[in-house]
C-alpha cells in the first residue's frame, strides 16, 4: 500500500503523539532533548518493524478527519440555512413548494456535474414534492466564472421549467463551457440580449457570485457537485440511490439516517 509523504508525516506524529503521552502523564515529565532523540529512535525502530501499524494510523488519522468535517459541515449548514435555501439569485426546479429540498452546487465546466444532472432530473420527475435549488459555484476555472455570470443575468429573464432548460442546455454542452457558449444558448431561448449584456455588469450578479462562493468557502466545499438535504452535505456524484435514500429520510423523519 502506497501514502501519500503528507499522510504517512500526519500519522507518524501521530503515532509518536500517543505513544509518548502515556508516560509523559503518568511521570508528568519534561523530556530534555536527548532523550526525545532517543525516544523518537525507538519510535522509529518500531515502525520500522511493524510497518503496516502505518496503515492503521492513516486509517485512524482519516476516520477522525472525517468525524471533524461532517462536525464542521452540519454547524455550517445550521449557520447558512436560510441563505442556502432561499436566496433571491438561486435557480429554483422542481416543486417550489415542496416538502424537502435538495441544493446542488455546480460547475459549468465539471464532468461529475454533467453525469448526475440525469440523477437530479430523474429524482425532480419522480418525486413532485422535492424541491431543487442550483448554486452555481464556478471553481474550474475563468470560463466557469463567465458562464455563470451569464447564466445568471439570464435568471432576470427566464423563470422556472425555461430556466431550468437553459441550465440542462449549458451544462450538457460538450467541451469547455464559457460566456461564448452561455450567451449563444441564452438567444436561442429568446432572450433579450441588450438587457443580457447590461445584467451581466450588475452587483446583483457579482453579489450573487461572491455570496455562493463564501457559502462554498464555509461549507468547506472541495469540488462540485456537492449536494445538501436536510443537514447533510454529501460530496461527489453519488448517484440517484443514495440521494433519494437521503430525501426519503429526511422526509420522515428529519435526518439523512433514520432509526
Amino acid at each position: 500500500m502506497r501514502f501519500s509523504l503528507l499522510k504517512t508525516c500526519q500519522a507518524m506524529a501521530l503515532f509518536g503523539a500517543l505513544a509518548v503521552a502515556p508516560a509523559a502523564q503518568a511521570q508528568n515529565a519534561v523530556f530534555n532533548e536527548q532523550q526525545k532523540q532517543a525516544i523518537g529512535e525507538v519510535v522509529r525502530e518500531y515502525l520500522l518493524k511493524n510497518p503496516e501499524l502505518l496503515a492503521e494510523v492513516i486509517s485512524e488519522l482519516e476516520k477522525r478527519q472525517a468525524e471533524a468535517q461532517q462536525v464542521a459541515q452540519t454547524s455550517a449548514v445550521k449557520e447558512t440555512k436560510q441563505t442556502l435555501l432561499n436566496a433571491p439569485h438561486s435557480y429554483v426546479a422542481g416543486n417550489p413548494s415542496g416538502d424537502v429540498t435538495l441544493v446542488e452546487f455546480f460547475d459549468y465546466n465539471c464532468g461529475y456535474c454533467k453525469k448526475a444532472l440525469a440523477d437530479v432530473q430523474t429524482l425532480m420527475k419522480s418525486d413532485p414534492k422535492l424541491r431543487v435549488v442550483l448554486k452555481d459555484f464556478p471553481v474550474l476555472g475563468p470560463d466557469s466564472v463567465e458562464a455563470s455570470r451569464v447564466a445568471l443575468a439570464v435568471k432576470n429573464q427566464l423563470q422556472g421549467q425555461k430556466l431550468f432548460d437553459y441550465h440542462v442546455k449549458v451544462l450538457e454542452t460538450r467541451g469547455r463551457v464559457g460566456g461564448e457558449r452561455a450567451m449563444a444558448v441564452a438567444k436561442e431561448m429568446g432572450v433579450d440580449m441588450a438587457r443580457l449584456q447590461k445584467d451581466l455588469d450588475s452587483a446583483e450578479v457579482r453579489n450573487a457570485l461572491q455570496e455562493n462562493m463564501a457559502l462554498g468557502d464555509k461549507l468547506n466545499l472541495t469540488g462540485t457537485p456537492a449536494f445538501i438535504i436536510g443537514e447533510t452535505v454529501i460530496p461527489g456524484a453519488v448517484g440517484i440511490d443514495p440521494l433519494k435514500q437521503v430525501v426519503d429520510n429526511v422526509r420522515a423523519c428529519g435526518k439523512a439516517t433514520c432509526g
